[in-house]
């Protein structure tokens, strides 16, 4: 009888049977805002209505946690993300695109210190982009996350350019190296999530090779063409990526990855919504 009632208050109970289960995702938001004034010229404040549909696609994510990209903060991750769901976690600037959290209310978070080294000009009126670094905890798992958007304008090809988009790409890879060493050494379960602005699937691809070589990493998103606006031609290469270190390369469910991909179709959606998609994994933690 008490293997029975345990067994329907496990039925009952909301979420308890999945608690080590986390679903993760990544979504660049492009440019969600509350400050409307401040944005380029060359683009416009959106209606409510897209607002609108941009909020009922983070229900149907339904993620735990959400690496957020392009998002000015806990203000503008508020206008499509339920605050009475969701704790917003947002690096110490002030910059219009920001890359942070949405993590469900109900987990223990623990806040680390921000990658700042990430922003390479700190002072210039288009900084760059800081690190937002957490540790969550779901029943007896850790896991440390970071969240990132990486310097845009160098996607492929040589890394060695002498562009300077290139070369503060290849700065930012360093940084990155660093602070997945660092996460080897400790011997802890990490994920970096995010817009890295740039395709590993070259056999070549010198900051992929950095980043695995400061630790073993599976890269959720190998093997895969995103179908996020994909053309005749089919999908492109990801430049969004999930990287997995430490013992979370042992806890994806496998065959979970998804790319929510939008059904309004034609290029001005792509500025309506977001060009880019939301990428999900699903982890069980021990």
């Amino acid at each position: 009888m008490r293997s029975l009632i345990l067994t329907l208050l496990l039925l009952l109970a909301p979420g308890l049977g999945r608690a080590t289960e986390l679903k993760l995702a990544s979504w660049n938001i492009a440019w969600l805002t509350t400050r409307d004034a401040l944005l380029p010229h060359d683009r416009s404040p959106r209606a409510q209505a897209d607002l609108a549909r941009l909020a009922d696609y983070a229900r149907r994510l339904d993620a735990d946690v959400i690496a957020l990209q392009e998002v000015d903060g806990p203000e503008g991750a508020a206008l499509i993300l339920d605050p009475r769901r969701y704790v917003f976690v947002f690096p110490e600037e002030d910059d219009l695109q920001r890359a942070g959290f949405a993590i469900r209310r109900g987990l223990h978070v623990i806040r680390n210190p921000d990658l700042a080294a990430l922003d390479l000009n700190p002072e210039a009126r288009r900084s760059l982009r800081r690190g937002t670094d957490v540790t969550v905890e779901s029943g007896g798992g850790r896991l440390r996350l970071l969240s990132l958007h990486l310097k845009s304008g160098c996607s492929s090809g040589r890394l060695d350019r002498p562009e300077p988009e290139c070369e503060q790409l290849a700065r930012q890879g360093e940084i990155l190296a660093k602070w997945i060493a660092a996460r080897r050494r400790e011997g802890v379960a990490f994920a970096l999530l995010g817009d890295f602005n740039r395709s590993f699937d070259a056999r070549t691809e010198r900051l992929w090779h950095e980043l695995s070589t400061a630790a073993p990493l599976l890269r959720v998103t190998e093997g895969v063409s995103n179908p996020c606006w994909a053309g005749p031609r089919g999908g492109r290469a990801f430049i969004d990526h999930i990287l997995l270190g430490g013992p979370a390369r042992d806890w994806m469910v496998p065959n979970s990855l998804r790319v929510m991909v939008y059904g309004e179709q034609g290029s001005g959606w792509r500025e309506r919504l977001s060009d880019h998609c939301p990428l999900s994994i699903r982890l069980r933690l021990p």
